[in-house]
């Protein structure tokens, strides 16, 4: 049984014993049940359960003992980045080293909320891939087949052909399959989403457009209505595929900007021009009087005035807090998902505004990382054909919460992305120490050694301050198996030391320390 990762099967379910076979009794006619091999037309067949593949000691060990010839292992195996590779590899190579056909075959669809299931299938014999499925579709299930003659040894096979498998294509694949089917399986009726203009709001934008245009081409127009729950939804007539798939994305996706004195034009260009360029909704509206009537409140309160020399955070949160009342408004009106902005990145660091910017029903991008946000932007403006993304591509990313003459971006307030990334990756996916960390970054020279330990320290400080925002985020999709999602991957204490003798030592640490 799966125990590790975003598993948990133990807590239900109770592994079958080894070698056992019982009987069931199924309308008043007995079955055997458990560690059994089937004779189906003199082809020796037998069983391996999704987890069972992946253990060093497997049912198919046993099976081989036996000579069984025929191997299905049916799945439900979660969708994670790059995660087919080596899923091919091991029915590839189990169906060499215990000389069978081996079948796999796995769930589809978005089936609680944060799992995608990808239902690929796969056929392979005595190390020889022979069918592979075009895997993360739209359909209910998928029957694929391929015709083995159990009689002959060297029969030879076509190879399957080839389909891109990038992490790019993947993102895009798996965002689509899981915002498709968990806006059905809810019963919503669209989402809702204040687009900013920034990297992280468009991003989703593009998924909404890319999931309509991708489940419209594999389905249909109709069949997705019917699937979707839209089936009330009249297409206008004469409308082409390219109209007809625009006219959906404005009756799905409705988008907002919520502007204040410190927005920028160019944030609300960007967002204007991307929601016409998919199609979707677009209303603009200021909240400014919001923001002033909370502030002026709280200053009669103290009897004095806010200001950001003093009051930084507090004016920095007010604004973000003072969008989410109305856009949830809008989402209830329309019986619509909101949509969460967060990335993996600002959760990281709690680089957000607990209620503002976190509000939210689901959060389609909070298990990938801002620095693969922006590329993914930039490959989607050239593989996708989003022009619009250029406006987005060419902006400094920016919470835009301070006054415009501040210059405020994200990066200043933090660090560089790609530092975040690498330090997030050896400090929560690999649990280095933060000396570890200095060590392994020291040698991908990404900046001086000063200010890695500077930004090394501000991590682990903000990592450990901010474990209570990471508890209530919203619902995300599982695309990597590394998170930071505490109900899925990533436990820590809310309440902890925050690393502080470990920091002390990075601190006190010369370059060329014996440590190194």
């Amino acid at each position: 049984m799966a125990r590790d990762g975003v598993h948990y099967e133990p807590r239900w379910f109770t592994p079958w014993k080894l070698g056992v076979v019982d009987t069931i009794d199924i309308e008043g006619k007995e079955y055997k049940i458990g560690d059994v091999i089937f004779d189906i037309d003199g082809v020796k067949t037998g069983f391996e359960i999704c987890e069972d593949a992946w253990c060093k000691t497997r049912p198919a060990c046993r099976l081989y003992e036996q000579k069984v010839q025929l191997i299905l292992n049916p799945s439900a195996s979660h969708f994670a980045f790059d995660k087919t590779v080596a899923r091919e590899k091991l029915v590839v190579e189990s169906s060499k080293n215990f000389h069978c056909t081996y079948v796999y075959a796995n769930l589809l669809g978005n089936e609680a909320g944060r799992m995608i299931y990808d239902g690929e299938i796969l056929i392979a014999r005595y190390g020889q891939l022979i069918l592979r499925n075009d895997w993360l579709s739209f359909d209910n299930v998928q029957l694929q087949y391929a015709d083995i003659d159990f009689s002959k040894e060297n029969e030879n096979y076509p190879a399957p052909e080839e389909f891109v498998r990038d992490k790019n294509t993947e993102f895009v694949k798996a965002s689509s399959l899981a915002l498709f089917d968990y806006l059905r399986k809810s019963r919503s009726k669209g989402f809702v989403l204040s687009l900013s203009g920034g990297a992280d709001s468009s991003s989703i934008a593009i998924l909404v457009a890319e999931m309509v245009k991708r489940a419209v081409d594999h389905l249909g127009v109709e069949v997705f209505l019917v699937k979707s729950g839209l089936n009330t939804l009249e297409i206008p007539p004469s409308s082409g595929k390219e109209e007809a798939i625009k006219f959906i994305v404005s009756q799905l996706l409705t988008c907002a900007y919520q502007g204040t004195v410190n927005s920028s034009d160019a944030t609300y260009q960007s967002a204007k021009s991307l929601a016409e360029n998919i199609g979707a909704t677009f209303y603009s509206w200021q909240i400014d009087e919001e923001v002033t009537s909370y502030t002026r409140k709280i200053e009669n309160i103290l009897a004095r005035k806010l200001s950001w020399e003093r009051d930084d955070i507090a004016l920095q949160n007010i604004q973000a807090r003072s969008r989410s009342p109305i856009i949830w408004m809008l989402a209830n009106i329309k019986n619509a998902l909101l949509l969460t902005t967060s990335n993996r990145s600002e959760a990281d660091v709690g680089y957000a505004t607990m209620d503002g910017d976190t509000s939210g029903s689901i959060a389609p991008i909070a298990a990938v990382d801002k620095y693969f946000i922006i590329n993914w932007l930039k490959w989607a403006e050239t593989n996708l054909g989003y022009k619009s993304l250029s406006k987005v591509n060419n902006l400094q990313p920016s919470a835009e919460l301070r006054p415009l003459t501040s210059e405020q971006t994200d990066e200043d307030d933090l660090m560089p992305y790609k530092v975040i990334v690498e330090i997030e990756k050896l400090a929560i996916r690999d649990h280095m120490s933060p000396i570890e960390v200095f060590k392994e970054l020291r040698k991908q020279k990404l900046e001086s050694d000063d200010l890695l330990k500077v930004h090394i320290s501000k991590f682990f400080r903000l990592w450990s301050r901010n474990q209570w925002k990471r508890e209530r985020t919203a619902p995300a999709f599982h695309l990597d198996d590394f998170n930071v999602d505490p109900r899925t991957w990533c436990r820590f204490p809310i309440l902890s030391s925050g690393f502080e003798e470990e920091l002390r030592e990075l601190k006190s640490i010369g370059c060329r320390s014996s440590l190194f």
